[in-house]
């Protein structure tokens, strides 16, 4: 009897897998005719984080998350600071025995009341997170996935509807850079996004600068106007500082000057929410009231140093300040 090859429909590479291989991404194998994500509930890392960290700069600030990740990753960006585990083989890595049930019940037994999927690429160990997601969504807690954005829209429309934040990093407003250096696509990464806001998700979008490669600011006012114009005015934008890993560490980090460059662009674009990443103190971790101009949400890396929030309200003037926060309708 002939082997029979299965395709995966999850992200736009539509992998077709003979028996007992895997996908590009090393963790979605054909065992038997059936597709299998055999890194379910064995996560590779499990942590507690700030939220900042992923980075949430709008999203419960302040509040830790449970952030996990299995191996697996249907990118291979050359600057991935996890490549140890992103681009690792499942076999190759040891993992943590917690199931759905027992990951949602880690989190309430700890009071955390966030869990994060992030890391590597929540996308590939999609039923891991999807299946958490619905359980933790029914005991209460909320879930996000930091992601790339590479998928299929099925699967991504189906998965907003249980995972109710996210934060995408768009590596580049460039088919050519996604093509050489990550083995991707812009297109699938934009739609993603359009699926999140039109789901309701809250969205964060984020941008690493890096140095002579995505840091043409022709580049970056493209990415400014596109989200400006698709997701509003109000959706934050972080860009982050690179920093040498993997197989860039040729290059150097990214000047200051550059993301503060890209900052003042988006600002003057009229995007409300704009951040500098990786660069702890410099004044663009800090949230500013859109209306009055003054810090409602002071940060100097990932720990708060001072809040003026009523709710989601700005304390010295009464406007409204985007975002979901404790105690907010």
């Amino acid at each position: 009897m002939r082997a029979q090859t299965v395709q995966c429909m999850l992200c736009p590479k539509q992998c077709k897998i003979p028996e007992g291989r895997s996908g590009d991404c090393r963790i979605r194998i054909n065992i038997g005719g059936k597709l299998k994500a055999v890194t379910f509930g064995f996560p590779v890392a499990v942590h507690v984080d700030p939220v900042e960290k992923k980075p949430f700069f709008h999203y419960f600030p302040g509040t830790p998350i449970l952030s996990v990740a299995t191996v697996g990753c249907n990118m291979h960006c050359k600057n991935c600071q996890n490549w140890e585990i992103s681009q690792a083989n499942p076999e190759d890595q040891e993992a943590y025995d917690l199931p759905p049930k027992a990951l949602v019940q880690a989190a309430l037994s700890r009071n955390i009341p966030l869990i994060a999927y992030t890391y590597t690429e929540p996308i590939v160990y999609y039923e891991y997170t999807y299946e958490s997601a619905l359980l933790g969504k029914q005991q209460g807690l909320r879930s996000a996935i930091v992601s790339a954005g590479y998928a299929n829209p099925e699967p991504m429309r189906a998965l907003f509807k249980v995972v109710e934040a996210a934060t995408i990093d768009v590596k580049c407003f460039d088919e050519q850079f996604y093509r050489d250096i990550c083995d991707g696509g812009l297109k699938p990464v934009l739609n993603t996004l359009v699926i999140a806001k039109e789901e309701n998700a809250w969205l964060e979008v984020s941008n690493l600068v890096i140095p002579t490669l995505s840091d043409d600011r022709q580049k970056i006012a493209m990415l400014v106007r596109w989200v400006k114009q698709n997701l509003g005015d109000e959706t934050p934008l972080h860009f982050l500082r690179f920093v040498p890993h993997h197989k860039l560490k040729n290059l150097p980090p990214t000047p200051v000057e550059t993301l503060e460059d890209a900052w003042k662009l988006a600002l003057d674009a009229g995007m409300k929410y704009v951040y500098i990443g990786n660069v702890p103190g410099h004044e663009a971790e800090n949230t500013r009231c859109p209306s009055c101009g003054k810090v409602v949400i002071g940060r100097v890396g990932y720990r708060i140093t001072e809040m003026h929030l009523k709710k989601n309200l700005c304390e010295f003037c009464g406007a409204k300040i985007a975002g979901v926060f404790r105690g907010a309708t």
